[in-house]
């Protein structure tokens, strides 16, 4: 072999595009070892057309392919076994890319819940206000005058949502079919729900009287009373279901005495004979 056609490791990561660092650590693992190595200093030296072979790899590396797999089919492939190599990977990804998309989500969902939960300076408020639609995924239905105890109602509830394979990370929440149960049974919602924001059901965008809570889930202190107090001074009534959801829970805050949840109705002015 003519050294003087060679290329120093220098050279060739220049050639390359490829780092020394990385070059070297390619032979140290057999994956990618130079044309010559000198006997005396160790220097290492790589032909030009060595560059098919660091093409090879730096594709099947820029498609996330383990450097193991690379090393195992690196003098043994062909066509049919790269494409289904390819094929295989692209399974992979489309499913890496739909954990992302869901991570994505979720990032926002929370962080728009967290930054909801701050902006609440006096839990005691009462307003109406006009809210954007919310979509949601409906649990089963809870059933607290039978066989369902509290945890076992959420227990239902994640189960349901394991099976449908619903994202069980977004912040999760109580659905009143009738507002009037929030009274009659707080705590006790009609179904959970959780805010996936890819959901196809939709709490419609209105006038909602909005008010808050601190305290653990099913806790809801005195706002039942409050609503209640409101509704009758302002001359309101239900317009729909209730929902109570939690802005501030475990993901955010460690003493589960200050959860804060959030309770929204849609309401109308009532009608007087």
């Amino acid at each position: 072999m003519d050294v003087k056609e060679l290329l120093t490791v220098k050279e060739f990561s220049n050639f390359s595009g490829i780092e020394q660092t990385t070059l070297r650590y390619w032979d140290e693992i057999g994956l990618f070892t130079p044309a010559h190595r000198n006997a005396e200093n160790g220097y290492r030296y790589y032909s030009p057309v060595q560059i098919i072979t660091v093409n090879f790899i730096k594709v099947m590396s820029s498609l996330n392919i383990p450097l193991k797999t690379i090393s195992n089919i690196e003098n043994t492939r062909t066509p049919e076994s790269i494409l289904a190599l390819l094929e295989h990977q692209g399974k992979r990804l489309d499913m890496e890319m739909r954990r992302l998309r869901e991570c994505y989500s979720t990032i926002h969902t929370v962080a728009d819940f967290i930054k909801h939960g701050l902006s609440v300076t006096d839990i005691d408020e009462i307003s109406v206000r006009e809210l954007d639609e919310m979509p949601f995924i409906l649990g089963p239905p809870n059933d607290f005058e039978g066989s369902d105890t509290f945890y076992g109602a959420f227990l239902l509830f994640f189960d349901a949502m394991r099976k449908n394979r619903v994202n069980p990370n977004f912040p999760m929440g109580g659905y009143y079919d009738d507002a009037n149960r929030f009274f009659t049974n707080p705590g006790r919602p009609s179904h959970w729900y959780s805010t996936d924001p890819t959901a196809f059901d939709i709490r419609p965008a209105g006038e909602y009287l909005t008010a808050y809570t601190r305290g653990y889930y099913g806790e809801v202190s005195d706002t039942p009373d409050r609503i209640a107090a409101y509704m009758k001074e302002h001359g309101l009534e239900f317009d729909g279901p209730l929902f109570e959801h939690y802005l501030l829970d475990e993901i955010c805050v460690s003493d589960p005495s200050q959860y804060l949840a959030c309770v929204s109705v849609a309401v109308k002015k009532a009608r007087y004979k």
